[in-house]
């Protein structure tokens, strides 16, 4: 290449406009897992995948700074086994980080050790490990569409209202908790609300009419 021909094509080059850098809207706020705001023992719930790739998952609520003391500010609120964690783990971390997204907050994943839970989405989490404790693993996919069919108000009332007598990782077999596990297993909600056809039966289709309508 000539060198005319160079200096004529940095020419046009410096004449063309440049692209427009893209601008990254920063995070509303600053956090830690999913949704967890960066401050000092804030109210909120930890995740607890251990390395073993058969131990057991332990769901936790930690009340922060607003517990009466450091003993009573740690609640074990239900332990899974990691086949059912497995069967859950994928769309809650999918509805989880879309939710964030919505806030303009960091999305996250579910890493082996602590995964930090804010203190809303991990009352929703326990709704639906709550549901599949104890659920015939065939059912659990029912669950999982029941749970996200709910709206987030929804299962935090179902948090509350079971929290408040069977909330303790020892409480599965009774009240809400068992309650839980068959409203959400059962049928799936799509399905419960589906209107259905009624079909006619023999002796009204043989019935003779009265011949209003010939």
């Amino acid at each position: 290449m000539s060198l005319a021909q160079r200096i004529f094509e940095e020419h046009d080059m410096a004449r063309s406009p440049s692209k427009p850098a893209r601008v990254t809207k920063a995070p509303e706020r600053p956090t830690i897992g999913f949704g967890v705001p960066a401050t000092t023992d804030p109210h909120h719930f930890i995740v607890d995948v251990p390395k073993n790739s058969s131990g057991p998952v332990s769901i936790i609520e930690s009340l922060g700074l607003q517990a009466q003391d450091q003993q009573a500010g740690i609640i074990e609120r239900v332990v899974l086994e990691r086949s059912r964690w497995t069967a859950i783990r994928s769309e809650v971390q999918r509805a989880f980080n879309a939710r964030l997204k919505e806030h303009n907050l960091r999305v996250s994943a579910w890493k082996v050790g602590e995964n930090p839970v804010d203190r809303l989405l991990g009352k929703e989490l326990c709704v639906i490990a709550w549901a599949v404790e104890g659920m015939a693993m065939e059912n659990i996919p029912v669950a999982v569409r029941n749970w996200l069919a709910l709206r987030p108000e929804e299962r935090w009332w179902l948090f509350g209202m079971t929290a408040m007598s069977t909330g303790g990782v020892h409480d599965g077999n009774r009240g809400w908790r068992l309650a839980l596990r068959h409203a959400m297993g059962d049928v799936a909600q799509n399905e419960l609300f589906k209107p259905h056809t009624v079909k006619p039966r023999k002796q009204d289709t043989e019935r003779p009419t009265l011949g209003l309508f010939d």
